[in-house]
């Protein structure tokens, strides 16, 4: 298996040779940027000394773009058109922002969704690149020179449609994109060289919009990834959305237009961030927000609140369980738990995590800014800015399962989730049919055995194979992951040499209920999943068979008697009419039968070719 060796060979560059590169934790909520100076890694704080830039974005009626705190100025008097939270809705179809639960009015677009505001109408790779472009002018403004690159983090689960659109972002914001790099991973690094920690740690990323649950195992200056898990939709955002659905529930706000909304959920995480704050179970209560319908305030005790996140709670221990299965361990194997965003700081939280594990998680590094500091020091490495001793490996693990169809719409799986990258696997496949000259790569992603239960990602064709009789072909199919988890397949004919290949780059990715169907789906369908793959494998079985005898019979049909061919015609279609049935043993059964019923015609034709081959040659030329 591959692995990834980020530090440069050589010397350490001379201090006035360094190049400056930086980490960018582009978040939900809020977004930083760090860099390592005089060997410490450390966040850059904006023109107003704040480590957190808000990631929000607003243009206003001269086009002038305003981003973070500036942004949220106009939240109030303009809250569709003060854009936050894109993050969820990075490399998403227009279907899938539609019913994302978002307050803002979408349009369809080529690659992906455009948000519709008064003054422009924006992709979320654009907002993102205007969000980027502030932390790189941050960035520039204070190291005093340009950057040479960046490593931006992405959550975990982030499919290849979310990463594509993430490198979209740093492009169009002028950045060189060192690595995309996964935020737990970011995190572990940073504990990792701070604290010379060694053995398994879990790191629980929750942030504002996204979970990660992700299991590493730290070894002298090994980072390796062995499990992750997580949900692309499950964030402080959620919980935020719970204040607001149990306070229109107890106090009948109905009919609340996405201004109000979008109000009420400014209040609630204000509301939330206070109750993190309070000892003991006192009652929080926001100042007057101003609705269509009047002025109201939202107020929860700490215990109310506790009660109505139980549920998402569980949904992130749900993630944790499944990637300690994945991995074969269990909590006891955990030597500690690393805590990562700033959701991290609800008390509630950090208890039902201190619970479940069975140890006190670690919090001190700032759970808001531990991810842009894994990434500047990361970034500072990748820059050949390496010190003596820094000498380290980082492997990092693919999200979701990736294959490819194969006959009877069966998913021929290539590379097993929670594989190491970079990663490069090949298989190889044949022709189906005699003559066949061309073959058609659709690449999935998921953990189903049908194509139909799957994620299709790309399809291809490999044109230029020499004919040749069915089976006879050898084409080499590679599936290869780089480091920053971006997916491309070649096909290639090894005889002639054709190829041809994709960099698979789909205009969005992965809808939120998608991801968490396709690992939930794949063990609680894991038994039917193996009766449709025998019952599909005797279904093509019983097809190749069909097709050769059909052919046979076209070209040697006179070397049978009338019965014979009855006999040889009836169990064909016998054979035709029960392989479309789904009784797998009835499909055996009739194949077996009509093996047994050609098998003389087989051995007359062999006949004929073996007389053919030998007319005109003596006894001696045949010897």
């Amino acid at each position: 298996m591959a692995l990834l060796q980020i530090s440069e060979p050589g010397e350490s560059p001379a201090p006035h040779q360094r190049r400056l590169a930086v980490g960018i934790d582009l978040g939900t909520t809020h977004s930083l940027v760090a860099s390592v100076r005089s060997s410490v890694a450390e966040v850059l704080p904006d023109e107003n000394g704040y480590a957190l830039v808000a990631s929000a974005v607003y243009i206003d009626a001269d086009k002038t773009t305003h981003v973070g705190a500036d942004a949220l100025r106009f939240q109030s008097a303009n809250p569709l058109d003060t854009l936050v939270s894109v993050k969820r809705l990075m490399g998403k179809s227009f279907e899938d922002a539609n019913s994302s639960g978002m307050p803002y009015e979408f349009l369809p677009d080529a690659q992906s969704v455009k948000i519709h505001t008064r003054y422009a109408d924006l992709s979320p790779v654009e907002v993102a690149a205007k969000i980027l472009e502030k932390l790189k002018f941050l960035a520039e403004g204070t190291l005093g020179d340009s950057l040479v690159g960046a490593v931006i983090t992405v959550p975990a689960y982030f499919d290849d449609a979310q990463r594509q659109a993430t490198r979209d972002a740093a492009r169009l914001a002028g950045l060189n994109v060192l690595r995309l790099l996964n935020e737990p991973t970011a995190a572990a690094i940073a504990y990792g060289l701070d604290h010379g920690s060694e053995g398994v740690y879990a790191v629980y990323d929750l942030g504002g919009g996204t979970f990660d649950m992700s299991l590493l195992r730290l070894s002298r200056g090994v980072f390796e990834v062995i499990a992750t898990g997580g949900d692309t939709a499950l964030g402080g955002d959620d919980f935020d959305a719970l204040i607001i659905e149990d306070a229109a529930a107890r106090h009948g706000l109905v009919g609340l237009d996405h201004s109000d909304r979008r109000a009420l959920l400014s209040a609630a995480r204000l509301l939330r961030e206070a109750l993190s704050d309070t000892v003991g179970d006192s009652t929080v209560h926001t100042e007057q927000v101003s609705l269509a319908k009047g002025a109201f305030s939202l107020s929860l005790s700490r215990a109310e609140f506790e009660k109505i996140a139980q549920p998402l709670i569980e949904k992130t221990l749900v993630c944790a369980k499944r990637a300690l299965k994945d991995a074969g361990l269990s909590v006891k194997d955990i030597k500690g738990v690393v805590m990562v965003g700033g959701s991290t700081r609800m008390p509630v939280i950090r208890f039902a995590v201190h619970q479940f594990f069975g140890t006190t998680p670690l919090t001190d590094l700032d759970p808001d800014q531990v991810v842009a500091l894994g990434a500047a020091l990361q970034a500072n490495l990748l820059a050949g800015n390496r010190n003596p001793g820094e000498d380290w490996l980082l492997l990092d693990v693919t999200p979701l399962t990736l294959g490819m169809e194969t006959m009877g719409g069966l998913v021929e799986h290539i590379i097993p989730r929670n594989s190491t990258i970079p990663v490069a696997r090949a298989q190889e496949f044949t022709t189906f049919k005699d003559g066949q000259t061309a073959l058609a790569v659709h690449i999935v992603q998921g953990e189903r055995d049908l194509v139909s239960d799957c994620r299709s990602l790309a399809r291809f064709e490999l044109r230029g194979i020499p004919p040749m009789v069915a089976g006879a072909a050898r084409i080499r199919v590679t599936f290869q992951v780089d480091a920053d988890g971006l997916l491309s397949v070649t096909a290639r004919e090894l005889a002639s040499g054709v190829e041809a290949s994709v960099t698979v780059k789909p205009s969005y990715g992965l809808s939120d209920e998608e991801v968490a169907r396709m690992l939930t789906d794949g063990m609680a369908q894991a038994d039917h999943d193996a009766q449709m793959r025998m019952l599909r494998e005797q279904q093509v079985d019983a097809a190749q068979l069909i097709e050769s005898v059909q052919a046979a019979l076209s070209a040697d049909a006179d070397l049978l008697g009338a019965a014979e061919q009855t006999r040889i015609e009836q169990q064909l279609q016998a054979t035709r009419l029960i392989a479309a049935g789904e009784d797998i043993d009835a499909i055996r059964q009739s194949i077996k039968a009509l093996s047994a019923v050609t098998d003389d015609f087989a051995a007359k034709r062999m006949d004929r070719s073996i007389r053919a081959a030998l007319t005109g040659r003596s006894l001696n030329e045949v010897g």
